[in-house]
């Protein structure tokens, strides 16, 4: 076993290290890409106003459905204010 057989040794050690860190910090940053995604709102986009037609549509099938006593007084709420974008 020569000096070739260190230089070429410590070679491997290096690229295996260089390797490793790289595959390292690109796991790291893809972990952090995800967190800030996880914590930012999800914002919901209201229903366009030139639905008003199918807004409507909804919000009848919505009080029968309350009137049927299938919904409750918030489920109908929540879904209505859903429905109207507020």
């Amino acid at each position: 076993m020569g000096p070739g057989f260190r230089m070429g040794r410590r070679r491997g050690l290096v690229v295996g290290a260089a390797v490793g860190s790289a595959v390292a910090r690109n796991s790291a940053n893809k972990q952090a890409e995800a967190a800030a995604q996880a914590a930012a709102p999800q914002a919901q986009a209201p229903a366009p106003a030139s639905d008003t037609d199918d807004q409507f549509a909804q919000l009848e099938k919505l009080g029968q459905l309350k009137a049927q006593g299938i919904l409750t007084q918030e489920e109908f709420d929540a879904k209505k204010k859903q429905i109207l974008g507020l």
